[in-house]
């Protein structure tokens, strides 16, 4: 595809830009005419980099000059360093997500060890990577490996097996476990500190690999035992080391130097570019895993490779000692500084040209092609049944356009408490979830109405629409409401009383009808003639009462809007039919959506507390705080250096909720 020409004649702002760059190190971000960022980079001399992009000798790829037509705008953030430049870089397209930059697309929430920060940490399964101070390994690529793998470290290792976190005072009794010999005790204060940080010491060995020096000391102090005759402890220790031993076996082993690789491989096509990792732990392969990166399709293998280190790196719980790449990448040496300064040892970022570990780059990317082959065909299928979903419903619902964008809303409530409204998207037949939205209601009825509770959800929505709020800025070509003609025909009155006409659509649950409005009358507008007793602004109570009829008109400063009315033609799809399945999993979403929501509103209040109001008491300290003295009176009852003595604790959050507790 040519390149497109670049215009002679830049935007006055452009040029304005233009002549003020700076020449210090930093990164530069391109917006277009809605102030949307476009791109994000980064440079040693920023007037350099930038101008280079706008002189007419240079010559772009068809992508550069796409992006490079878009730009009117151009800021500009200084930094120190180059290095300081990649690391904000970084952060700047993680939160932007650029159109024209390589992202890495990371739709998956993998699983992780975690070992928590805590006096007496313990050992947990979780899919979120925190800056809290906790050791992460992973990431796993199968959840039940990781959950047998924790298995065996509390049946090889007596660890806090309850998940409650401990201080190591007398709290409480000690539990069975702890009389099974599966855990030390430190809620009773039964734990001695350094012998369980010896555990711990333990447990990380075995996370990074290292296995078979766990397996030699386990044997040593077996043998140890055996010869002092004390056999229980020997046959206790057999077993741990037999477990430990049946994971060795099932370990694949790459290398002979014990070394710590991420092995990482790309492969690209017309669609798409994969990148394959191999996780190598003390020369063991522990796990891989597979990445898809958006807006590579005209980027070359090295640019990929390099946003993607860059990005991956950013948030990796653990950067290993070798970092094996396919192809060079321009930026290899100001990488592997910032790879050796978030490590804190020496990391090396290498390209190999032959021996193992060019073998192992050739098995990473086999594995990638592999996994972008499955990946296309994916695609390709949901694509196809996305345009089939699409086209079937245009044709039985008679919509102007394919709907693309597809809105679907429930309502969620209990008796009229706690009422909640919800908004899930599809785009192209796939959730939009960056798009989801959740309403508070604030009718409150005397008794359960769901009707005026979705008028007011679909009102809300669409007013926002037109007061131009950015997250309520795109309109849908279908709006899906859950429920029958009741539910449509409230949602319907919101929409013309704005004037609105977008196509709209109940969703029937019992039989799975659906319900499409066809006007009785166009409605239309009625002025009251000058001088007309009738008043043109109406007290709340004639409102609410017009409210009540079906077809009651719109009051206005101009007169009165009498809105159209509707007959409802219903459409019985086969319950297989792709455009049925769509519209039943967008209204499956909505009502799980709105469902949650409606449960943390109607827990909080059920279980909330004074505790709930003190700023800085969080739903940790909160479960601290009722742990350690039993209940709010409890709280009241301690003195301040009590209350302090609670892990987290500060002396003047402690004065903060001792007053507050006293005023309550």
């Amino acid at each position: 595809m040519p390149a497109e020409r670049k215009p002679k004649v830049w935007p006055p702002l452009v040029t304005e830009r233009l002549k003020n760059l700076p020449t210090s190190p930093g990164c530069y971000i391109y917006r277009d005419e809605a102030a949307n960022v476009l791109y994000v980079g980064k440079a040693i001399v920023l007037r350099n980099r930038v101008r280079n992009y706008f002189q007419a000798s240079t010559k772009h790829s068809a992508r550069i000059a796409r992006l490079v037509s878009k730009i009117r705008d151009i800021e500009w953030i200084v930094v120190d360093s180059e290095l300081e430049a990649l690391v904000l870089e970084c952060n700047l397209i993680k939160e932007h997500r650029p159109p024209y930059n390589v992202r890495l697309r990371d739709d998956k929430s993998y699983p992780y060890i975690v070992i928590t920060n805590e006096k007496y940490p313990r050992v947990l399964f979780t899919r979120k990577v925190r800056k809290d101070g906790a050791k992460y390994y992973g990431p796993y690529t199968n959840s039940f490996s990781v959950r047998d793998t924790l298995q065996l470290l509390h049946k090889v290792f007596p660890l806090i097996p309850c998940n409650k976190s401990w201080s190591g005072r007398n709290e409480q009794r000690p539990c069975l476990y702890f009389h099974l010999g599966r855990c030390m005790a430190p809620c009773a204060g039964m734990s001695d500190k350094a012998e369980y940080d010896g555990v711990i010491d333990q447990v990380e060995q075995f996370l990074k690999g290292k296995e078979d020096k766990i397996a030699a000391d386990l044997r040593m102090k077996m043998e140890a035992a055996a010869e002092e005759l004390d056999f229980e402890t020997a046959a206790k220790i057999r077993d741990q080391l037999l477990a430990i031993e049946h994971t060795l076996q099932k370990q694949k082993v790459l290398n002979s130097d014990a070394a710590d690789q991420d092995v990482i491989a790309v492969v690209k096509d017309e669609r798409s570019t994969a990148i394959q990792m191999l996780y190598i732990r003390g020369g063991k392969l522990i796990g891989q895993r597979q990445y898809m990166l958006d807006g590579a399709g005209e980027a070359n293998a090295g640019e990929s490779v390099q946003e993607f280190v860059k990005q991956y790196y950013a948030d990796a719980a653990e950067v290993p000692r070798e970092v094996l790449l396919p192809v060079e990448i321009d930026e290899r040496n100001i990488v592997q500084s910032w790879l050796r300064q978030r490590k804190g040892s020496a990391v090396s970022v290498e390209v190999p040209q032959g021996g193992e570990k060019l073998r192992l780059l050739e098995m990473a990317a086999k594995n990638a092609e592999l996994a972008l082959n499955v990946f296309t065909q994916e695609m390709v299928a949901k694509e196809d049944w996305a345009a089939e979903a699409m086209q079937q419903l245009q044709d039985s619902l008679g919509l102007p356009t394919l709907p693309l964008r597809v809105e679907g809303y429930d309502i969620s409530n209990i008796q009229g408490t706690a009422p909640v409204g919800s908004m899930v998207v599809t785009e192209n037949g796939e959730a939009a979830k960056a798009e989801y939205r959740r309403f508070k209601i604030k009718f409150n009825p005397e008794s359960p109405n769901d009707f005026a509770m979705m008028h007011e959800v679909i009102l809300r929505r669409l007013r926002n629409y037109l007061d131009g709020n950015e997250k309520f800025i795109k309109l849908p070509d279908l709006f899906m409401i859950d429920g029958g003609k009741g539910q449509l025909a409230a949602a319907l009155r919101a929409r013309d009383q704005l004037g609105l006409t977008v196509p709209m659509v109940g969703l029937a649950k019992k039989q799975e009808v659906l319900f499409i409005p066809i006007p009785k009358n166009p409605g239309a507008w009625e002025y009251e003639p000058e001088g007309a007793d009738i008043p043109v602004k109406r007290s709340m109570e004639e409102m609410v009462a017009h409210y009540k009829t079906k077809s009651a008109p719109v009051f206005t400063e101009t007169g009165v809007k009498v809105l159209p009315e509707y007959d409802y033609r219903e459409v019985i799809l086969p319950l297989n039919s792709p455009g049925l399945m769509m519209l039943r999993r967008l209204r499956d979403e909505a009502h799980r959506f709105a469902l949650t929501f409606h449960r943390k509103i109607r827990d909080k209040r059920m279980n909330g507390s004074t505790l709930d109001e003190i700023p800085g008491v969080g739903p940790r300290r909160k479960r601290l705080l009722l742990r350690t003295f039993g209940s709010i009176e409890g709280i009241r009852r301690a003195s301040v250096t009590e209350i302090a003595a609670v892990p987290t604790l500060t002396a003047g959050l402690a004065e903060r909720i001792k007053d507050i507790l006293s005023e309550a």
